[in-house]
């Protein structure tokens, strides 16, 4: 065993062989995480002291970070006592992971290539989840896909999804073509640290890309039911796609959101629309900053591409920003594994 100590002074033990990160979660220390797979950057941390070693490829990082003693925790085991320059979340307590049997509810096409999926799951064994946290879902022969959830926990026990149809996927065809309401299958979750902290009076900003929709979505139904007391000064939603059919969602339509209707606006942003597009057009981030936001109040969720994500948090820090003021979620497609 090898003792890990964090910024904040805690420590932890960690195994030959284990992550950095299933390490500190199995001693209930919760460190920032999304796709547990190297291939996005949200659990990054800098090495300060003591030497580790990749236990598979850390894709998510650039080779200047590399160089930089710059390591993802989800893919990285220790050699030796290890110190490391990142802090955990805190006292904050998560709904632990579990293993259970869903079914289809529904099924609904939202755009070309996006199809809303509904899972059913049985009362007994409901999965609480905080808005903005993913599941896995598992098919036949074990198939496994990461999904975040599009709603915000409630008594149905239902578990809205919105997924991208990935050219060739195993699972895309399932999904797009096989699947049927009642159809058995596994979940398991919550996973991953994308979800609201420390947002209460503070400028709220919502960045995403195409589903990323989805885990902003089940965000703001959260907040349309919170107290009052713990609100945002004001909520900002810039929603990215190519083409107006993209944006399937239309937030100033859906009444699950009336009770934010003051503190909330939306900015839809193309990048490749045509010319009878009015609205605003290029990227999120960018459209985010053309408004002049004041960034010392602000704090950004970000949900989408790597790229999307690393670009915005590299101008938006830039740009006065705090570091912990930058929470994401990377989409990865099962084709980059």
């Amino acid at each position: 065993m090898f003792a890990v100590t964090i910024a904040n002074g805690k420590t932890f033990s960690a195994a030959e062989g284990e992550s950095l990160l299933d390490a500190a979660l199995r001693q209930h220390i919760t460190l920032d995480y999304s796709c547990r797979t190297g291939r996005c950057s949200t659990c990054r941390s800098r090495v300060t002291a003591g030497t580790t070693v990749a236990l598979r490829d850390e894709t998510g990082l650039s080779a200047s970070e590399k160089a930089e003693g710059f390591v993802l925790t989800c893919v990285r085991g220790a050699c030796s006592d290890v110190s490391l320059d990142i802090e955990d979340l805190g006292d904050l307590a998560l709904p632990e992971p579990k293993t259970v049997p869903c079914r289809i509810h529904a099924l609904a096409k939202l755009s070309h290539d996006v199809v809303r999926v509904v899972l059913r799951t049985p009362p007994a064994t409901a999965l609480a989840f905080l808005p903005g946290q993913y599941i896995d879902v598992i098919g036949a022969g074990g198939l496994r896909r990461s999904y975040s959830v599009a709603n915000a926990p409630q008594d149905d026990h239902l578990i809205e999804l919105h997924i991208r149809e990935v050219p060739g996927g195993e699972m895309s065809q399932y999904w797009f073509r096989d699947a049927k309401p009642n159809d058995l299958l596994r979940l398991r979750g919550p996973l991953g640290t994308f979800f609201l902290r420390g947002h209460t009076d503070r400028d709220l900003v919502f960045l995403a890309t195409g589903t990323g929709i989805a885990p902003v979505k089940a965000m703001l139904e959260g907040l349309a039911r919170a107290d009052s007391a713990t609100l945002p000064r004001s909520i900002h939603v810039y929603w990215g796609g190519r083409q107006p059919a993209d944006l399937y969602w239309r937030p100033e339509e859906d009444h699950r959101l009336d009770a934010l209707r003051p503190l909330l606006s939306f900015v839809p942003v193309l990048s490749r629309a045509d010319s009878a597009w009015e609205g605003t057009r290029g990227h999120v981030q960018s459209a985010l900053l053309a408004q002049g936001p004041d960034l010392q109040n602000a704090v950004v969720y970000a949900c989408g591409s790597d790229a999307m994500i690393r670009d915005a948090q590299t101008q938006l820090t830039r740009k006065g920003l705090a570091s912990g003021s930058f929470h994401s979620d990377a989409f990865v497609s099962s084709g980059a594994a």
